[in-house]
């Protein structure tokens, strides 16, 4: 049995977003259901949205810990991790829909902040065996867009009505347009340019100036 208050109100918003299936959740009904009234989920969380963020946090937190898992192959790793986020999105639409769907204008979600970092060091990896041919955090926004694009489209469908191939289809296009698989050895330009571009994360003999020039040029061979 939950005894605090605070859990109270965490496992009935939790609850009300999963029957709610991304639609809107009141606060007359998260405190009927934890059997408190309207100042106590205040005092607790500051607002409704307070509450909302905690427990969706909360969810995305076990989702990155659950998705964590070893993949030898960064490209392979790069599919994996789009599956595992649409299939995230598609199990938990009401977390989902509060974490994409609801953004304010040049506000970043902090929320996600976690697994797009995870997806950024993916990529890192990627350049780094000279498989990638843009920078790393230009691929990682594209591919972010098209993953939280694609899930939301299917959200937002009957579940009888999912074309779960097209998510596959566009995995397969938008990490197709960023990545070669020869890597360093069909000589690309761009692909070597990001590749050596990553590799002065990990240091190098340069000063601070040189790399950063040395940034520059690589940036504009890349492109």
């Amino acid at each position: 049995m939950v005894s605090s208050t605070r859990d109270r109100l965490l496992l009935a918003a939790g609850q009300l977003l999963h029957e709610a299936q991304g639609g809107n959740v009141s606060t007359r009904a998260i405190c009927d259901l934890a059997g408190v009234q309207a100042p106590t989920l205040y005092h607790h969380f500051g607002s409704k949205q307070g509450l909302l963020d905690a427990v969706v946090n909360y969810g995305f937190t076990q989702y990155v810990a659950e998705h964590t898992a070893e993949v030898a192959d960064p490209v392979q790793a790069l599919r994996a991790g789009w599956d595992s986020h649409v299939r995230y999105g598609l199990e938990h639409p009401g977390f989902y829909v509060l974490l994409y769907g609801q953004i304010e204008p040049t506000v970043p979600c902090t929320l996600t902040a976690r697994a797009e970092a995870m997806l950024l060091d993916r990529l890192v990896e990627v350049a780094r065996s000279g498989r990638l041919l843009v920078p790393p955090a230009d691929a990682a926004r594209e591919i972010v867009a098209a993953n939280v694009g694609v899930t939301l489209s299917l959200i937002a469908r009957p579940e009888e009505e999912r074309d779960l191939a097209m998510s596959a289809r566009v995995r397969d296009a938008v990490i197709g347009s960023l990545v070669t698989d020869e890597g360093v050895r069909d000589g690309s330009v761009g692909a070597l340019a990001v590749a050596l571009s990553a590799a002065l994360a990990e240091g190098s003999s340069l000063s601070a100036a040189e790399t950063t020039l040395l940034r520059e040029w690589l940036g504009r061979l890349s492109g």
